[in-house]
């Protein structure tokens, strides 16, 4: 247990994100499943409808400060490219 009132603090505040961080981590793993799914099963309509909300999710996770900018962009930019390769494909 903390010795300091600060420390204190600090400790409830850790919970707190933690437990933030994970509820935002989870998503964003359901979010590109959902996405790479679609691909696997060649459903060009629902690939892009994923893609859609995933990259307003994922571009909304910078913006609450969950993920940074680059990272953001990488997986939106791996998804883009799944989704493209389908369509290519056909």
């Amino acid at each position: 247990m903390a010795n300091h009132k600060s420390a204190a603090k600090r400790a409830r505040q850790t919970i707190k994100k933690t437990e933030r961080n994970r509820f935002y981590r989870t998503r964003l793993k359901n979010i590109t499943r959902a996405v790479r799914e679609a691909v696997e099963a060649k459903d060009v309509e629902a690939a892009n409808s994923a893609f859609k909300v995933a990259n307003k999710s994922i571009h909304s996770f910078v913006s609450k400060g969950i993920l940074k900018k680059e990272t953001a962009g990488r997986r939106v930019s791996r998804l883009a490219k799944l989704v493209n390769s389908l369509t290519i494909a056909e």
